[in-house]
């Protein structure tokens, strides 16, 4: 258990611990810039959130997708479907007991690939933009996973 305690003390897990929550606060900021562009477009997807804006036949109106919504949407689902195995990979590696400077290089490019690529696909920029960051968060996932597969697993 000891082993355990000096791997959680490590630098690496501190750095793992820090890009972890910048990343999912990010990721959390998601829901509010969803709720600002519902709000700000009136377009919700359920009766209830209507009420403010009128009863009845009135707040159907209210009951439609906006593009804008849609991309912001579009944008979190995408953040979920990179971000939960950076964290559950990134644990690993970071418990695996990597060089300081090569974990803190993985974290630093996934952290900056997630917020250019919200950037690109909220501004919208012209691809390849969105793509290459994309590629370049998942090639940090899948680098992390191939040492601890080659090296901290043993296979």
């Amino acid at each position: 258990m000891a082993e355990l305690a000096q791997l959680i003390d490590s630098e690496v897990f501190l750095a793992y611990a820090t890009y972890t929550t910048i990343v999912l606060l990010k990721m959390m900021l998601m829901s509010v810039i969803t709720a600002y562009f519902r709000i700000t477009t009136k377009s919700f997807s359920n009766p209830e959130d209507t009420a403010t804006f009128g009863k009845g036949e009135n707040a159907k109106k209210f009951l439609r997708t906006d593009p804008n919504v849609e991309r912001v949407r579009r944008s979190h689902l995408n953040d979920l479907e990179n971000i939960v195995p950076f964290i559950g990979i990134g644990l690993l590696y970071a418990l695996s007991g990597p060089a300081l400077s090569t974990a803190l290089l993985h974290f630093r490019i996934f952290l900056g690939a997630r917020i250019f690529h919200t950037i690109a696909y909220l501004t919208p920029l012209p691809q390849p933009s969105r793509g290459l960051s994309w590629a370049a968060g998942y090639a940090v996932t899948i680098s992390m996973a191939y040492r601890l597969l080659t090296t901290a697993l043993h296979l």
